[in-house]
């Protein structure tokens, strides 16, 4: 569908979501302002969705407002609710020439926005388990140079390195190769859902002793596919925990102290700081 004429629609909405997610860095706004969400989207008519309700549009001044679109209901998959991602994208912080790794592209919209932040000179690596949607992100993110999409999963594969992890997939646990492929300073921000569909979003980020982690707010993303981290049952965090993590661990480098609260596989998580 054409996506000219519609400026107007992305200006406002841009402003309100970056209010909504009171946002840092100025540009964040301008990419939400730039990008048409439309051309990322099904066609219409869409089903937007609002506290829970939804409707069917075909009017474009509707998905510019702070609503989930859905992508495919029945798989339960949406493009997500903009501000949330403003607040993320902003907690992340690309910067120019970054490169970036995007777990759950979905069609490509929040990839787009991605891309703008990290001109010149960066690259986003777009991943999406479903092969029809990753399929459509190709198409529709064929005119950002900077960005590949793979019909895959990111789970459980060697990375390659990053400065920024986006994941848009609940997890029972960060997948050990999205740590270990995080550059110096490199952030990963997650849906942690140790407990069935909620949990908080973590920001972890790679220091010079460590990954700090820091929960952000408590959300529901559906499940990542392709994933292989199995629950802590002797150690499943309480919300207490939840609120209380300061950092996360691989347990190859460090076995799990009196601070563990939630240990899986390949890594686990303390009321430690790093460098405590």
């Amino acid at each position: 569908m054409a996506t000219e004429g519609f400026e107007r629609y992305r200006s406002a909405y841009a402003e309100q979501v970056a209010r909504l997610a009171d946002i840092r860095d100025k540009r964040i706004e301008q990419a939400f302002a730039a990008v048409p969400r439309e051309a990322f989207l099904p066609l219409p008519p869409w089903s937007v969705i609002s506290m829970g309700i939804a409707m069917r549009t075909s009017d474009v001044a509707e998905i510019y407002n702070n609503v989930l679109v859905a992508i495919d209901r029945e798989r339960g998959i949406n493009n997500g609710e903009p501000a949330l991602h403003a607040a993320w994208i902003d907690a992340v912080h690309p910067k120019p020439s970054e490169s970036v790794i995007h777990v759950g592209a979905g069609l490509g919209y929040y990839t787009a926005i991605l891309a703008l932040l990290v001109q010149p000179s960066g690259h986003v690596e777009a991943f999406e388990y479903e092969a029809d949607l990753a399929a459509q992100a190709a198409r529709n993110l064929a005119s950002y140079p900077d960005v590949a999409v793979h019909a895959a999963s990111a789970f459980g594969r060697t990375l390659p390195p990053a400065d920024i992890i986006y994941v848009n997939a609940g997890v029972v646990a960060p997948d050990v190769e999205w740590l270990r492929a995080l550059n110096p300073g490199g952030r990963l921000i997650f849906p942690w859902q140790p407990h069935k569909g909620w949990g908080p979003a973590l920001l972890v980020t790679r220091r010079a002793g460590g990954f700090s982690a820091q929960s952000l707010m408590t959300v529901g993303f559906i499940s990542c596919s392709g994933t292989t981290e199995k629950p802590s049952v002797a150690h499943l965090p309480t919300e207490a925990d939840l609120a209380a993590i300061r950092s996360v661990w691989i347990k190859g480098d460090r076995s799990p102290d009196s601070s563990a609260f939630a240990v899986y596989d390949d890594v686990w998580f303390s009321s430690k700081e790093v460098g405590d």
